[in-house]
């Protein structure tokens, strides 16, 4: 009898660990401008559900991306380490270019790898852009469960568009009808009504808004007053997935799930000037260390754990993820990671800044900030920048002003930093290929796809 009560008291004590570590629910939109969320002003495209996280949480207004394009932001959002340490400096490719040996390094362990571990049930939802080859595949990396597609872009309407990059359950190629970014809300919502009765970690990684510009009538109709239609299509492609994220959120509030699910959500970069966004005041775009390529949309929602409204100021990045997980999870781990636990910044329990600076290195253009201070060599494409320009950020948030005539001792200060920092990181592993590079100028005048 007595064995009998000792195995109920360990059953429940275990069971009760694990409803008190939260959920994990990591959000990514793509390629959305920095400007296109109401919390940051927009006024023609309401977004009241990504809003909403801001409003029951905290909102980072000097959140940014360690790489200004999608893979390499994707691979350090997931190791919680630069990219350029392992090498992943650019995307891989579509998978027509890709080599089987191009990927997120082997050597790199995944938050999904460390949850998982952890006893978290783990998903992927969505793009995965980190490799095509199946030793890379969502399923080899920390997921147990995946439904997406592995390359950079792909059709809202036509799952079988390209044979090479086909939307896939776990390894099985599937034709699916639905519009992609309501068929991504869908398996998140099963996903969650699977787990909902243990720790899980979903990652939620839309394509919306990339290219291309795709949205069903239901959406487009909503906008019939934007004159500019690819602006109008935009719109769509957001207000689907703001539906989308507001379907997930309320599902976590149905399942009273909301006091132990930590929420974050980023765009993978900014708003390219291709596909109707816009970055607002902010100078340069994807694809560039300028604000406007790095500075993102970065909200956290915890409810009972953060505070609700709170606007934080100091300069933080996506590697942070990771450890802020890890830490709300209490989970260990040895390795050092570039990342840091965010949840005492966010709280107020820690002051101080949580990074002495932070550090971009995309081809042969640079940053660093340091405090209000930038340094930048910015860019597009293939563009070379030949002199670093300094700026002030707290004055001059569009980067029109160069300070580095009258600061000679910051620019050095800084330019040291950012050398010792490269210094230890290693070669980009592959590059892009020429005939991309040069295919990026001419997609402003593809036809525009409703």
């Amino acid at each position: 009898m007595r064995l009998v009560v000792l195995f109920v008291l360990l059953v429940g004590a275990t069971a009760q660990g694990e409803s008190q570590r939260p959920n994990i629910l990591l959000i990514v939109g793509d390629d959305m401008g920095y400007a296109d969320v109401g919390v940051h002003g927009c006024k023609d495209i309401p977004t009241p559900h990504i809003d909403s996280i801001a409003k029951n949480g905290v909102r980072c207004s000097s959140g940014y991306v360690s790489g200004p394009y999608c893979s390499p932001t994707r691979a350090a959002l997931l190791t919680g380490r630069y990219q350029q340490r392992f090498g992943h400096e650019f995307n891989p490719g579509p998978p027509v270019e890709a080599n089987i040996g191009v990927g997120l390094s082997l050597k790199e362990k995944t938050l999904a790898d460390r949850l998982k571990d952890a006893g978290y049930a783990t998903a992927l939802v969505g793009k995965w852009h980190l490799g095509h080859d199946k030793k890379f595949h969502p399923l080899n990396r920390g997921f147990q469960e995946y439904f997406g597609f592995l390359g950079g872009a792909h059709s809202y309407t036509n799952a079988k568009a390209d044979g090479n990059n086909p939307v896939m359950r776990g390894f099985d190629v599937i034709d699916e009808k639905e519009y992609l970014t309501d068929a991504f809300a869908r398996e998140a919502l099963a996903f969650i009504d699977r787990n909902k009765s243990k720790p899980f970690f979903l990652y939620l990684a839309f394509n919306a808004v990339h290219a291309p510009l795709q949205a069903p009538p239901k959406y487009r109709d909503r906008f019939a007053d934007i004159t500019d239609q690819r602006r109008r299509t935009y719109a769509a492609m957001m207000s689907a997935m703001d539906d989308a994220i507001g379907r997930v959120l309320g599902t976590l509030k149905e399942n009273k799930l909301e006091e132990n699910t930590l929420v974050f959500f980023i765009s993978d970069n900014g708003g390219p000037p291709v596909n109707g966004s816009t970055n607002g005041t902010l100078r340069g775009y994807k694809a560039s260390t300028w604000e406007g390529g790095i500075r993102v949309p970065f909200l956290f929602q915890w409810k009972g754990h953060l505070p609700a409204g709170k606007v934080y100021d100091r300069p933080v990045i996506q590697l942070d993820f990771p450890s802020t997980a890890l830490a709300a999870a209490g989970v260990k781990t040895e390795e050092k990671l570039d990342g840091v636990n965010l949840l005492p910044y966010l709280t107020g329990k820690q002051k101080g800044a949580p990074h002495d600076a932070l550090y971009w290195r995309f081809g042969q253009q640079m940053a660093i900030r340091k405090g209000d201070w930038k340094l930048v060599k910015g860019g597009r494409g293939n563009a070379i920048v030949e002199k670093p320009l300094l700026i002030n950020l707290a004055k001059d948030i569009g980067e029109q002003n160069d300070l580095s005539e009258k600061e000679p001792k910051k620019v050095a200060e800084l330019h040291a930093a950012w050398d010792k920092w490269n210094a230890e990181l290693i070669p980009a592993q592959w590059k892009p290929a020429p005939a991309r590079q040069a295919n990026r100028a001419n997609r402003a005048n593809r036809p525009l796809a409703n």
